[in-house]
């Protein structure tokens, strides 16, 4: 490996997925400002949105999350039309 190439700042960082509350930690280079502690270690913390562990795909359940009506909002305007053929 070349030396001088790679960060030198890397450490245990905790990311939180916010769905489901589940926290993995693993070395990073991110910089946060929140903090949490684990089992007597305080690690820095990164809060997700989604996660492998709450991803759909990951997971097998097919969840739709719908922000501001988008999917009523597609399917009154293109889900009724017929095919025409």
């Amino acid at each position: 490996m070349k030396k001088g190439i790679h960060p030198s700042n890397y450490r245990p960082v905790a990311f939180k997925d916010m769905s489901n509350e589940e926290i993995f930690i693993t070395r990073s280079t991110i910089n946060t400002k929140e903090t949490i502690e684990i089992e007597g270690v305080t690690y820095p913390l990164v809060k997700l949105e989604i996660s492998s562990s709450s991803h759909p795909f990951y997971t097998g359940k097919a969840k739709l999350v719908d922000t501001a009506g988008r999917v009523d909002k597609f399917m009154s305007r293109y889900g009724n039309r017929k095919r025409s053929e």
